[in-house]
């Protein structure tokens, strides 16, 4: 069954916490950071793809409003707020559903199982469908030239800036596309992240060690909100 990420942005520590917790209660949701801004939201959104986002309007540099307005695709948004006097202008931005603090973990489950609702729609023709028919390779452009790459050949890959290292057992590839891009574009039954910069390929990881994964004698480190999930996806 797949999981959904999720983002928090709030400002305020104990809403964090809160939030974090009602999300430990559902398995399907996996929360990938939690921000006290939207400009390290918005950071963090450039790093990888995010499912859902719980958003806080009432915060310092960007509202959460102003900062679902910069967002090209948004993802499915249920904001957090104190103030229910924001409630239409969330719902004009096509907010999922809208959360007026302090909630309880029922209603939270209700503002959750409409956004899996939407997310469902669509996911399951683009992740199911594609992935029986999906080839067993891809096509990246670095330095001028057109590599094909098979799946099994990439040992893992690592995030750096626009770029995205990739790494296989005879070459070191560097292309001009961000790691969530990438990592749409491979099976998720062959690949996982472990950290906020690294995904690997499961089939050849050789020792997991603590907070460490060794693909051969490389070391690549799991990220503690990456772990859990990690560790389900092994089914240990």
């Amino acid at each position: 069954m797949n999981s959904f990420n999720c983002l928090i942005v709030d400002d305020e520590p104990i809403a964090r916490e809160i939030i974090e917790g009602y999300c430990r209660h559902l398995p399907l949701l996996h929360v990938v950071a939690a921000c006290s801004n939207a400009l390290e939201a918005k950071a963090e959104m450039h790093k990888q793809k995010i499912d859902i986002l719980f958003l806080d309007i009432n915060m310092p540099l960007l509202d959460g409003i102003s900062f679902l307005k910069t967002l090209r695709n948004p993802p499915q948004v249920i904001f957090t707020t104190a103030y229910k006097e924001y409630a239409l202008n969330a719902f004009d931005l096509a907010a999922c559903d809208y959360l007026l603090k302090p909630f309880s973990l029922e209603r939270f489950i209700v503002a959750v199982d409409k956004a899996i609702g939407q997310l469902n729609k669509s996911r399951p023709f683009i992740e199911q469908g594609a992935e029986s028919k999906r080839e067993n390779y891809l096509f990246i452009k670095a330095d001028g030239k057109i590599y094909k790459i098979l799946f099994n050949d990439i040992l893992y890959a690592e995030a750096n800036g626009n770029y995205t290292k990739i790494v296989t057992a005879s070459n070191t590839f560097m292309p001009g596309v961000t790691f969530s891009g990438f990592e749409q574009q491979l099976p998720g039954s062959q690949f996982i992240r472990v950290h906020r910069s690294f995904i690997v390929n499961k089939s050849l990881i050789t020792l997991i060690e603590g907070n460490r994964v060794f693909i051969n004698k490389t070391e690549i480190p799991v990220g503690s909100n990456y772990k859990e999930q990690f560790l389900k996806s092994l089914g240990i």
